[in-house]
C-alpha cells in the first residue's frame, strides 16, 4: 500500500486490507489534524477489505464529532458493493461520479 499525501488529499494506492490499515489511519488522522476537509482518494486501490472500510468509517465519525469532512473520492464497483453489503455506507460520504455520455 501506498499513501501519497497532497494537501488535504490523501492517495491510495495497492491493496487496502488490514496489513495497512495503521498506516493509512495514521495519515488519516494526520490530515484531519491539519485540514477541515480531507478527500481519500481510492481510485488506485486494487483490492479493499472490510476491516480498511472499517478504518475509513471511523475516520469519517470522528472527524464529523470534530466538526471536519471526510469524503470518499474514486469508489470502484467492488468498493461500493463492498460498503453496501457491510452497510458502512451508512457512516461515510462517497464523492459522486460523473456520468460519460
Amino acid at each position: 500500500m501506498d499513501v501519497t499525501t497532497d494537501g488535504p488529499v490523501l492517495l491510495l494506492a495497492g491493496d487496502f486490507d488490514v496489513r495497512s490499515t495503521w498506516e493509512v489511519r495514521t495519515a488519516l488522522y494526520e490530515a484531519l489534524a491539519l485540514h477541515d476537509h480531507v478527500v481519500v482518494d481510492l481510485t488506485a486501490v486494487s483490492s479493499v477489505d472490510v476491516t480498511a472500510l472499517k478504518v475509513l468509517a471511523a475516520a469519517s465519525r470522528q472527524a464529523v464529532r470534530e466538526g471536519h469532512h471526510l469524503t470518499l473520492r474514486g469508489c470502484n464497483g467492488a468498493v461500493r458493493r463492498l460498503l453496501h453489503m457491510t452497510h458502512l455506507i451508512r457512516l461515510v460520504e462517497v464523492e459522486r461520479q460523473v456520468a460519460t455520455a
